[in-house]
């Protein structure tokens, strides 16, 4: 056997003991993601919230404002811990394709758009669909992948 052959050999020995723990990364910064958007119209006020949904014409503003809210730290918190993953990633779906099409879909898909530099500091405008498109792809492979180890539904599938 060639050094190479060898060297291939332990690669795949390498990945296939740390492939189970590939989609942790992306479980937790789509909870951190969701919880942070969450925790942050919650702590700003719902008020602000709902008057946002109100100047874009969004029906039931109120209402909207609260399922907005709750859905993004629900989601969140159930990312971030692994649990019921596949359960949450409709929701979460279905929240991040509203603002695609209510909020960022007229800013095009870039998310990072550069309007100027002032005093050596970037200024940057509305952000497209980008970073909406990338959360679902994130979430349609958590979904698809199934549990991942350190995760409320690898234990549930072990104890079930």
């Amino acid at each position: 056997m060639s050094a190479l052959t060898a060297e291939i050999l332990a690669w795949r020995d390498v990945r296939a003991r740390f492939a189970p723990y590939a989609a942790i990364p992306l479980r937790l910064i789509v909870g951190y993601g969701f919880l942070a958007h969450g925790l942050a119209k919650w702590s700003k006020g719902p008020e602000v919230f709902v008057s946002i949904l109100h100047a874009t014409g969004v029906p039931l503003p109120h209402v909207m404002a609260w399922v907005t809210i709750a859905t993004e730290i629900v989601c969140g918190i159930a990312f971030l811990i692994g649990a019921f993953v596949y359960l949450v990633s409709i929701p979460a779906i279905i929240l991040l394709g509203v603002a695609i099409f209510t909020v960022h879909l007229p800013y095009g898909f870039s998310s990072i758009k550069l309007v100027s530099v002032n005093n050596g500091r970037a200024q940057f405008g509305p952000p497209g669909y980008e970073c909406d498109l990338l959360y679902i792809a994130c979430i349609v492979a958590l979904a698809l992948i199934g549990p991942t180890p350190w995760s409320v539904d690898k234990y549930r599938s072990l104890h079930s």
